[in-house]
């Protein structure tokens, strides 16, 4: 169902701004970004990173088995690229509240943080399986899968513009639910919904 919706949006937003929205590939230095790629927001990746695991220190290189993909990449013929990330309610705890509290005043974003950080100290990280089991060896104990995903937010919204991306487009479940559906009206209302950030 969360693909569903991810697929929907995505298609939407293509047509929205009248431009492909391409499925990835997730850059080189997204993927398992260290020291070297995280550059000026080092310090703030290595905070980040320690206050979600209690105090652990970040490698300067990730291990090899961490990697990540991105849901859509716009942008390109004279444009900067831009990542595209839809954001379901997983994505939505006390842990990607702490990740959004660390970011520098500075830092651009392509969402409304206030909306985001709201939204996440409201709620708490839920479920047990696949949704909280733990990911060695960045996050080892139980429940650490939510740590592991809110510091993968951070990480694509802090990493890309010192790449020359623009900064990252998120857009939550709860924003265009249930109207994403609506053939008629949804390229309209997001289009709307997005052309603020998307001047960013």
């Amino acid at each position: 169902m969360a693909r569903d919706l991810q697929y929907q949006v995505l298609d939407v937003l293509a047509r929205a701004l009248g431009r492909r929205v391409y499925p990835g590939p997730t850059p080189d230095w997204l993927i398992r970004p260290g020291r070297a790629e995280c550059q000026t927001r080092w310090r703030t990746t290595r905070l980040i990173y320690g206050r979600l695991t209690d105090g652990m220190e970040l490698p300067d290189e990730m291990p090899i088995r961490e990697w990540r993909e991105v849901d859509g990449v716009i942008g390109g013929r004279a444009t900067p690229l831009r990542l595209v990330e839809v954001d379901e309610s997983q994505h939505f705890n006390e842990y990607r509240a702490l990740t959004l509290e660390a970011y520098p005043k500075e830092v651009a974003l392509g969402f409304p943080k206030r909306v985001w950080l709201a939204e996440s100290r409201r709620r708490r990280a839920q479920g047990g399986g696949g949704w909280a089991r733990p990911k060695p060896p960045l996050f080892p104990m139980d429940g650490d899968r939510h740590r592991q995903r809110a510091f993968r937010d951070a990480l694509a919204d802090l990493v890309p513009p010192l790449h020359g991306y623009a900064p990252t487009l998120r857009i939550a479940d709860f924003e265009v639910e249930p109207w994403i559906w609506d053939h008629r009206g949804a390229i309209t209302r997001l289009r709307g919904l997005v052309e603020e950030w998307l001047a960013m």
